[in-house]
Formats: structure tokens, C-alpha cells, sequence
């Protein structure tokens, strides 16, 4: 089975690699990777020629010249692009803060702003997969997450499926601080309940052999205050609103702490992974050694574990994050799982980003949510969930609409509906300033 991995040069296309090379089942044949930057994939493909190394039956890697050679043939593709770069994502965070409101990657007016500046491209890879390899299982890690898989979807329907570590990540670390085995997890005997949109969703409940554990978990301030969710939106606010959000929803909820946090700061968060990253990758191309590349990686990718969400944890009182959520990954072990239960047709319930259908009822069915499937050689079906509160329903609604204008915006260039996405955005307080950044942002593309 071939994987193509678009976008190959990415920092953490390596975590995705030694995921394969663990895998028992050996799924994965062959990997092909395509970059827009040939010094970063071929940096990239060193790390996996030092990862490879000692392994009984090393995955092999090619590097593709184009796309269509890199989709041609390809079972599953994973999208991981970054369209601008790191330079793109910074101007994505210095323009709304430059007039006062939240700048990032995935939330608020810099999440709209990538929307539009990626979507055209996804859809232009979606448009060659249908072309190039129609059978093809497309796995979309790029974000803005849920608003490019909406936009793929309109080209590639359920065969574009989007995949997040957020969700999994915050199960897992509620299971544990529930007194849940993390076996248990592992082996699929704690339930969960979790819908909402890519970075705005909740986990409303949470069970082990049928047993509920929710409740227990938020009356213990104890066990809230062992988990990185728990510190962040403190024990009263989650008792409040009886779910523990997804850890994005920091931003909507403690809007004006994670502003001052960012505002304080020198440096945000897509300057720190350009200097941190473009050191990399500029040590790592003149090394020209896997063995050097693959440790200046590992010292790397710890260095970005730690400062994951860091205005966040600052706003909250600051705090370091827990020893075992610096592994790494998480994202690319939610996708290999979704490829083994395609291929084994096996049943298993993972946290998605899919077409509604009939799971909200109040949002359109081609919309695309974040919840629990189930999945199988056909794909993922999202699965009935009980009804959303009021204020859960309607921020979704809020944020839904924004994206379904983007995407608008990206396919149509239409200036009215981008200035509404940016405009609606429950972070953006007026629709002068929406006009203003959607201005500078296209002088400054």
C-alpha cells in the first residue's frame, strides 16, 4: 500500500514515519513524499534514513519531483501543507493583533486568514487526487482542519476525512486522571461522548465498562488539577459548564487573559517556529548527516512540545506541561489508526472530522463536524450524540457560518463573504476592523 505524504518536508512528517516503522501489521509499503522546498523534504527524508536504520524491514522513501507524480497510484494520501510558509502564518498573527484583537494560526481572524490563503490549494490537490488516484483515502491534517476538509469535501465527499490529536489527547488524559487504566483506552473499554467543530468542541461524557466518570472527575479538584485541560480552564469554570472543553476553546472563553498574554509577548507563536524551525533546517542542510540531522530533530521537536499553547498556560496561572504530552505525534498515531480500520474494515471508533449528516441536526448535512465515528472500509460515519446545550449549539453555529464564508470566499474570490467570515468571528468585535485586516492582509500577501 503506498502513502504519499503532501507537504513531505514537514517538521513532523518524522513522527508519522516511526509510526509506520512500529507498526506490527506493516500496512505501509511504500512512502512518498512531495514538498514545495526541496532542502527541507530532503533534511526531512534524512531524518527517516536515520530512523530507518536497524529496522528488520525499513518502509521505503521516495521523494517525488511534482504532485501528480506523487499522487499517482497512491492508496492513501495525507495532507500536511502549510501554503506561505512560516512567514505566511506570522503575518496570519501580527495583523489582527496589530488591531487588538486574537492573532492564530487555527482561531479568530489568523485562522480566517489561513482558510483563505490554503483553500484554493487544497482544493486544487483534491481536484488531482480525483483525477490521479480516485480510489485514494485522503487524510487531511492541514488547517485550518475543518475548514479545508469542508472545502476538499466538495471535490472528494466522504473520501477527504480530517484528523486532529486535540480530542484524543484530551480523553486520554481525562481517562487517566479518572483512575481509567490507560490500557483501558488503548484497548477501547472507555467510552466518550465528544462533538463540535475542529479546536471548539467538548467531551460531555466519559465511561469505563459503562460506568459514567465524568461527574466524579469534575467535583474532584484534585484530579482537574492533574491534567493539562483541568489547569487550564480550572476546576469552578468546568463544573460550570459540566464538560471539559477542547483546549482551543481557552481562546473563546478567557479571551481577554490570552490576549494580554500574547500581547506581552516578543515573539508569537508562528515567530518562535521560524526561527526555531528555520535554525533546524538550515543546521540540519549544512550537517548533510542523517545522524546530525536526526538529533538536531529530536532536540527540536522537544523544545516545540514544551512551548505547545504557551499564552494559554500563561494566562492560566503558568504552568510546564506534564512529561508524558511532550512525546510527540498523537496526530499521527489518530492516523494510522483511521488507516487500519479502513483497511481491516474493523469497526473502530475514533474522534473525526466528517460530512454531519444527521448528527447535529441544526447544522447542514454536508457540513463538516468533529465527532465520534465509526469506521470502516467504507468510511467514516459519524455517530448519534445527544443533543448539544444552547450555548454549546450556538457557538457552533457561530463559528460554522464563519467557515462555510470562507470557503465561499476562497472558491468564488468573493471580498463580501471573506469580510463576513472575518466580521462574524466571535473574536473579531467589529466589522471596521475585519475591514482593515482583510485589507492589509491582501497588500501584504
Amino acid at each position: 500500500m503506498r502513502l504519499t505524504i503532501l507537504g513531505g518536508g514537514g517538521f513532523r512528517v518524522p513522527l508519522v514515519y516511526r509510526a509506520l516503522l512500529a507498526d506490527p501489521a506493516g500496512s505501509v509499503s511504500e512512502v512518498v513524499l512531495h514538498d514545495t522546498d526541496p532542502r527541507r523534504v530532503a533534511v526531512i527524508a534524512a531524518v527517516l534514513t536515520r530512523l530507518a536504520r536497524g529496522h528488520p524491514a525499513p518502509v521505503p522513501v521516495r521523494v517525488a519531483k511534482g504532485l501528480d507524480e506523487a499522487l499517482a497510484g497512491a492508496d492513501f494520501v495525507f495532507s500536511a501543507i502549510r501554503v506561505g510558509g512560516t512567514a505566511g502564518r506570522i503575518r496570519d498573527e501580527r495583523i489582527p493583533l496589530a488591531e487588538g484583537v486574537l492573532g492564530q494560526e487555527t482561531v479568530g481572524a489568523g485562522g480566517v486568514l489561513y482558510g483563505l490563503r490554503t483553500i484554493p490549494v487544497a482544493l486544487h490537490i483534491a481536484e488531482r487526487v480525483a483525477a490521479l488516484a480516485p480510489n485514494a483515502w485522503v487524510i487531511n491534517f492541514t488547517n485550518p482542519a475543518g475548514m479545508v476538509t469542508e472545502a476538499m469535501s466538495q471535490v472528494l465527499g466522504d473520501r477527504v476525512i480530517g484528523i486532529c490529536d486535540s480530542p484524543v489527547g484530551l480523553v486520554r488524559r481525562a481517562a487517566r486522571a479518572a483512575g481509567a487504566d490507560p490500557a483501558a483506552f488503548e484497548h477501547g473499554d472507555v467510552g466518550y461522548d465528544y462533538v463540535g467543530l475542529n479546536h471548539l468542541g467538548w467531551l460531555r461524557s466519559l465511561t469505563l465498562e459503562g460506568t459514567e466518570l465524568l461527574p466524579r472527575l469534575l467535583a474532584d479538584d484534585t484530579a482537574l488539577g492533574s491534567f493539562e485541560e483541568g489547569r487550564l480552564f480550572g476546576a469552578e469554570w468546568l463544573r460550570t459548564l459540566g464538560a471539559l472543553p477542547n483546549e482551543y476553546l481557552h481562546y473563546y472563553y478567557f479571551r481577554r487573559e490570552t490576549l494580554d498574554s500574547v500581547r506581552d509577548t516578543p515573539e508569537t507563536r508562528g515567530e518562535f517556529l521560524d526561527r526555531q524551525q528555520g535554525g533546524f533546517f538550515a543546521r540540519a542542510a549544512a550537517a548533510g548527516d542523517p545522524d546530525a540531522s536526526y538529533a538536531l530533530w529530536e532536540r527540536t521537536r522537544l523544545e516545540r512540545e514544551e512551548t505547545y499553547m504557551a499564552h494559554s498556560r500563561e494566562a492560566s496561572g503558568g504552568w510546564q506541561r506534564d512529561s508524558h504530552d511532550l512525546e510527540g505525534g498523537g496526530y499521527d498515531r489518530v492516523a494510522l489508526a483511521l488507516m487500519h480500520a479502513i483497511i481491516r474494515n474493523s469497526g473502530t471508533r475514533l474522534i473525526l472530522n466528517v460530512r454531519n449528516g444527521t448528527t447535529v441536526p441544526q447544522l447542514a448535512p454536508e457540513a463538516i463536524v468533529e465527532t465520534v465515528c465509526e469506521v470502516t472500509d467504507r468510511g467514516a460515519r459519524p455517530l448519534p450524540c445527544a443533543p448539544l446545550r444552547e450555548d454549546q449549539l450556538g457557538l457552533m453555529l457561530q463559528v460554522k457560518a464563519v467557515e462555510r464564508a470562507a470557503v465561499e470566499a476562497a472558491v468564488f474570490k468573493d471580498r463580501g463573504a471573506a469580510l463576513r467570515a472575518l466580521a462574524l468571528h466571535p473574536l473579531v468585535d467589529s466589522p471596521a476592523v475585519a475591514a482593515r485586516i482583510l485589507e492589509r492582509a491582501a497588500k501584504e500577501a
